[in-house]
């Protein structure tokens, strides 16, 4: 599969690259952009990798697969482009973010300035069919991004997972809790959010844990 990623994260994944599940998960990428609607454009299917390196990540935010509307999917979990309108789950993630650290309610769903500060939005599955959420779950992504959970895990210290939802809480098994801080809360979409989401504090206790750890905190 020829897509763009970060040397870094190259590296670190390429024992994955090079494993029979990857190259049958490959397959069916293909088949499945080549024959129907599929997002993000391929070659964003490793956008998060590829914009966020792997030695700059301080905050991990796990999301479940990629939007599969029109013009939102752009290989960042929770992120679309600018000028489309926000998604209810991101726009309760702001409204957090306003009741957690008073930053305004932003007028666009474009993620870049969280990722260019080292936040890794990284969708457990990186691909789906048009209007299917879901749809390309259990075909070997999960794999590829638990080996990428571990690889933080191990190599690094000191980073923020923020795992929203049961799905994402999942990844959690991977994680050292006295080498690294775990978030959890549910879901920000419109089903959960106020189950727990709004008002869990998350983006303070992110950004208390860094500068415990002489860390710069993420200008939200």
């Amino acid at each position: 599969m020829n897509v763009r990623i970060d040397e870094s994260w190259r590296e670190v994944l390429q024992p994955e690259f090079d494993k029979p599940y990857f190259e049958l998960l490959t397959s069916y990428v293909r088949r499945a952009y080549s024959a129907t609607t599929c997002y993000p454009p391929a070659r964003l299917i490793f956008h998060a990798f590829d914009a966020c390196p792997f030695d700059k990540v301080r905050v991990v935010m796990l999301g479940q697969d990629p939007y599969h509307e029109p013009g939102q999917a752009e290989g960042w979990a929770f992120s679309v482009p600018d000028g489309v309108r926000i998604p209810p789950s991101l726009e309760n993630i702001y409204k957090e973010l306003q009741r957690d650290l008073g930053v305004p309610m932003p007028a666009s769903g474009h993620l870049e300035r969280w990722v260019e500060q080292g936040v890794l939005l990284l969708n457990a599955t990186l691909t789906v069919e048009a209007h299917r959420a879901g749809s390309h779950q259990n075909k070997g992504w999960e794999e590829l991004t638990d080996a990428a959970i571990m690889a933080l895990n191990q190599r690094r210290e000191h980073l923020v997972f923020m795992l929203w939802g049961s799905y994402a809480q999942r990844k959690g098994q991977y994680i050292n809790r006295r080498r690294h801080l775990v978030l959890e809360a549910p879901h920000p979409s419109p089903l959960s959010a106020y189950r727990g989401f709004i008002g869990c504090g998350h983006f303070s206790a992110a950004n208390n844990y860094l500068r415990q750890h002489n860390i710069a905190p993420i200008e939200w």
